[in-house]
């Protein structure tokens, strides 16, 4: 069984790169460059290019060239999301437009709440929202994924209401989401990846069974507040759609197995809805491993951990 690493491609010298095209060349200069460097990246892929391929061939139904051609596309666009994502982070979000489809839910969080998205897009836009809603976002980040990365792009930020919190193996963060809810602030993080261990739901996505972590879903219930499922697309060089579903609610109880079924419930939502952007945008689903490559049979109805 293969499962998500806790880490994606790139690192610290790409960041430093783009971030000095950007600052003295300009946005679209460092477009025109990474045409360029797509080619590398496709070729250099491996297993990448296989899942993605996978994607387009078998559950898309593209044929072998369109396939192909998607997958070109595909790291483009996810070069250009990231470029977006640094300049966004580092001052530049004016060059940028957006449509807020759901930000009355948002604005219903006044006690705080879980956003949870998926890698499709660029969901870190919802920090361009949050700043309108005068909330505090805190993203959750695994330490194998950012912590360099973090480190990096912490100190070309201008001044945000940005904050990180890294997952680490002794739990510490826990204490950080449950101050930043005291403080009814916003946790978001993504819900569609999960790490060998990790307890799991099957659900059906894209017409075949995959496996989903609870953890997002349960931590909105131990700590009761409401989650909103939120995807923000890429709809032209300068302009993002964002998306957030109505606010729900998961209860937590100490039946087992009415607990399993109110994080399948929530997960349902979820998937349903992170299903209808992926066909909507095929081009901005970044998953580049098997992932309808089902864990080993595991229980959740032992206690779980977030």
């Amino acid at each position: 069984m293969s499962s998500w690493e806790g880490k994606t491609r790139g690192g610290v010298l790409g960041y430093k790169i783009f971030v000095w095209t950007l600052k003295y060349l300009g946005l679209r200069f460092a477009y025109f460059l990474l045409s360029f460097v797509v080619i590398y990246f496709v070729a250099a892929s491996g297993k990448a290019f296989q899942a993605i391929f996978h994607f387009y061939h078998e559950v898309m139904k593209y044929s072998r060239l369109k396939a192909l051609v998607s997958i070109y596309r595909n790291y483009y666009m996810f070069g250009q999301i990231l470029l977006d994502k640094i300049a966004m982070l580092s001052g530049f979000q004016q060059k940028f437009t957006f449509d807020f489809e759901g930000e009355e839910y948002l604005r219903d969080m006044q006690d705080g709440g879980l956003l949870v998205s998926a890698h499709v897009g660029n969901w870190e836009i919802a920090g361009q929202l949050l700043n309108r809603l005068g909330k505090r976002i805190n993203i959750i980040l695994f330490d194998a994924e950012h912590q360099r990365v973090k480190g990096y792009l912490s100190d070309v930020m201008n001044a945000r209401n940005v904050h990180f919190i890294v997952i680490r193996d002794d739990f510490s963060h826990l204490i950080e989401i449950k101050q930043a809810l005291a403080n009814k602030e916003i946790i978001a993080m993504h819900g569609d990846r999960f790490i060998q261990g990790n307890k799991t739901v099957i659900l059906n996505f894209m017409g075949q069974p995959a496996a989903f972590p609870i953890g997002p879903v349960n931590m909105a219930a131990k700590f009761k507040v409401p989650v909103s499922f939120v995807f923000a697309v890429k709809e032209s060089s300068s302009h993002y759609h964002f998306y957030a579903t109505p606010l729900h609610r998961v209860s937590f109880t100490t039946n087992l197995k009415q607990r399993e079924e109110n994080f399948r419930s929530a997960l349902d939502i979820y998937t349903r809805k992170f299903e209808e952007i992926v066909r909507k945008y095929p081009l901005q689903w970044f998953n580049y491993y098997d992932f309808w490559n089902l864990p080993e049979a595991s229980p959740i109805i032992q206690e779980t951990k977030i």
